[in-house]
C-alpha cells in the first residue's frame, strides 16, 4: 500500500476512532447521569495535581469563562467537586474534587479500562511507545484546533 492510500485511510479511519468516542463519551455520561463535558471535565480534572480556577477549567476544556462557570456549577450541584476561597491569595476561588463522588467516578473507568489494558496486551513496548507519542502528538493537535476554532468564533 502506498504512503497516499495509508493517509488515505488514516484520515479515514482516525474520523471512525473519533467519533467512537465521542459515543463512548456519551454513553458513560448518560450512564452516569451528566452532560458529555462534565465527564470529560473531572476526567482532566483527576489529571491535575491540585485544585484549580474555574478560569484553569476554560483553558483545560477550551469553554469560554462564562461557559466554564456554568459547567462548575453542575459538578457543583452534582457533588463531585466544591469551590473554596485559596488560602494564598483570598481573591481567588478554587475548584476541588470531592473525594468521595471522585471514588464512585474512577471506579467505572477502572471497570471500563480493563479493556483497554486487555487491548494493548499484546502489544510490544516499542509498539506502545508509538501510540503513547501518537497519542501526545494528537491530543497537542486538538488543543491547537480547539484554541485556533475558539479564537476564530470570538473574531467573528
Amino acid at each position: 500500500m502506498s504512503r497516499a492510500d495509508l493517509l488515505t485511510e488514516l484520515r479515514s479511519e482516525s474520523r471512525r476512532y473519533l467519533a467512537a468516542y465521542v459515543l463512548f463519551n456519551q454513553a458513560v455520561a448518560d450512564h452516569l447521569g451528566m452532560h458529555a463535558t462534565d465527564v470529560q471535565c473531572l476526567s482532566l480534572l483527576s489529571l491535575e495535581a491540585a485544585p484549580v480556577t474555574t478560569k484553569q477549567v476554560a483553558e483545560l476544556t477550551g469553554l469560554t469563562s462564562g461557559s466554564a462557570t456554568r459547567l462548575v456549577d453542575r459538578l457543583e450541584r452534582g457533588g463531585y467537586v466544591t469551590r473554596r476561597r485559596d488560602t494564598t491569595d483570598r481573591r481567588r476561588v478554587m475548584v476541588e474534587l470531592v473525594p468521595a463522588a471522585m471514588a464512585r467516578f474512577g471506579a467505572l473507568w477502572r471497570e471500563l479500562g480493563a479493556d483497554w489494558d486487555a487491548l494493548f496486551a499484546a502489544d510490544s513496548e516499542p509498539e506502545l511507545a508509538l501510540l503513547l507519542r501518537h497519542m501526545r502528538r494528537t491530543t497537542e493537535l486538538g488543543r491547537r484546533q480547539v484554541a485556533a476554532l475558539v479564537a476564530r468564533q470570538a473574531t467573528g
